[in-house]
Formats: C-alpha cells, structure tokens, sequence
C-alpha cells in the first residue's frame, strides 16, 4: 500500500465511524461474555446497562485509537483506505482489493489452530454448543472490527512509528518487527478473559493462550500492512468465525 503524506490530516470522520462500529460490535459481544464469565450476571449492576455502559466506552476507546492510529500510521501507508474512500466519497485505492484471500487467510490461520489445540475444544452437549455458536457468530464483529482497530490500526502502527523515530527512519524490517510485536501483545491482550473463564492455569497454558492467538495475528498484520485495515477485518472475522461457529458446530455434529 503507498505511503501516505506526512502531512496529512488525521481522518476524524472515519475514526468516529470505527469508534461507533466498535461500540455496536462490543454490545453484540455479551451474549458470549454471558456464557464465558458467568460472574457477570452476579454483578450489582443489571446485565443490560453494563452492556450499554461497556459498548459506550469502548467505542470512546476504540475512536481515540482509531484517530491516533490513522495519525501515526498514515505517513506509513498504514490505513483504512476503502473505508477511507466510502467516507470521505474519495476515488477508491488504485490496487484491487484482495477479499478472497482475506477469507482464505483467516480460515486457514483459525482451522491450524484448532488443529493445534483440539483437545482444547470444549465437548459439550449439542444444545449447549449450538447455543455457542450463535453467541460466537455475534462475538465475531467484535474481533473483526474493535480488536483490529485496537490492536492493528493503532498498536501497529504505534510500533512501526517507535522504530521509527529510534531507527532514523523507516526501514522494511519494521514492518515485520511491528507485525509480530503486535501479534504477541494480541496474544497477551486475551489472557485477562482467559484468566476470568479459568482457562489459564500456569506457565504452559498461558504460553499457549499467547502463541495460539498471535499465530492467527501474523497474517491480520501482513494483512493491514500490505492492503489495509479492511482487508485484516475480513481475515479476523473469518477466522473468528471458523473458531466460534464453526468448530461448535462441528462438536455439536459430532456430540
């Protein structure tokens, strides 16, 4: 993807419209969140306005770091290009757009890591995981959509301005540096869920909680380097599908 000038405003409008997606996308992660950290319906606070309360901050969230990422990421050739181009009612990026690998990407970093960590899967009685699955479907705008703008938009493109500044310049290694440093702290960034749902006990299961997750990372980064913002949404989504949809669905098959 060509650098963008430096001098380029940052785009406020489409920050804002990832800060609002981002917020709609966190309200339809909760049916999931319910299942995967029970306590929440335990708290002194009614499931539905901790619900709306949540969204409201993470689409604050979400906007901010949207607008700092696009500020810091742009000079870069990081970006939302075509989102860029919807909002803005700009002249569309002049590469086409690889969709279709996108989905492949996604399926097939999701699918190795469920090849990897099968025994890890969660056998269920087939009303319970047909329940998953629908939970999982809406859970999948959250990663697609917030989880890319926190740890894609903004965080790699924090990175690679970092290198940067340090490095005199920007240097093609970079890119790859800040694709698998953001890889890992998206890893990291599921420890906290993981912990809440008890899924992390020790040493070797939140190395695995990490890796597994920066394993599907790596190609979301190539991804949003290479083509844009966009195409690491579809690539996320598709993947997310495949773990939370798909995989239950198959369970519940063979249940």
């Amino acid at each position: 993807m060509p650098a963008l000038p430096a001098t380029r405003a940052p785009r406020l409008k489409l920050a804002l419209a990832l800060g609002i997606a981002s917020a709609i996308a966190t309200l339809a992660l909760f049916p999931y969140l319910i299942v995967l950290m029970p306590r929440l319906t335990r708290l002194p606070i009614s499931v539905p306005l901790l619900a709306i309360t949540q969204s409201l901050q993470a689409g604050a969230l979400c906007g901010v770091l949207a607008w700092l990422g696009l500020w810091l990421g742009e000079r870069y050739g990081l970006g939302a290009p075509w989102l860029r181009a919807w909002i803005y009612r700009e002249a569309p990026p002049p590469a086409r757009g690889k969709w279709l690998w996108a989905v492949l990407l996604g399926i097939v970093s999701a699918v190795l890591v469920l090849a990897l960590d099968w025994h890890g899967q969660v056998h269920a009685p087939a009303s319970r995981l047909l329940d998953q699955a629908w939970r999982g479907a809406l859970a999948s705008f959250y990663g697609g959509i917030a989880e890319e703008t926190q740890c894609r938009l903004f965080l790699m493109s924090l990175l690679l301005w970092l290198l940067a500044r340090v490095g005199g310049g920007v240097r093609p290694w970079m890119y790859g540096a800040a694709i698998v440093l953001a890889a890992l702290l998206f890893g990291a960034g599921h420890l906290p869920a993981a912990f809440s749902a008890g899924m992390a006990h020790g040493p070797l299961s939140i190395g695995r909680i990490i890796l597994l997750n920066a394993l599907v990372g790596l190609p979301f980064g190539w991804l949003f380097w290479k083509y844009g913002l966009e195409h690491a949404m579809v690539a996320h989504f598709s993947a997310d599908l495949v773990l939370h949809v798909g995989a239950q669905l198959a369970l519940a098959a063979l249940a």
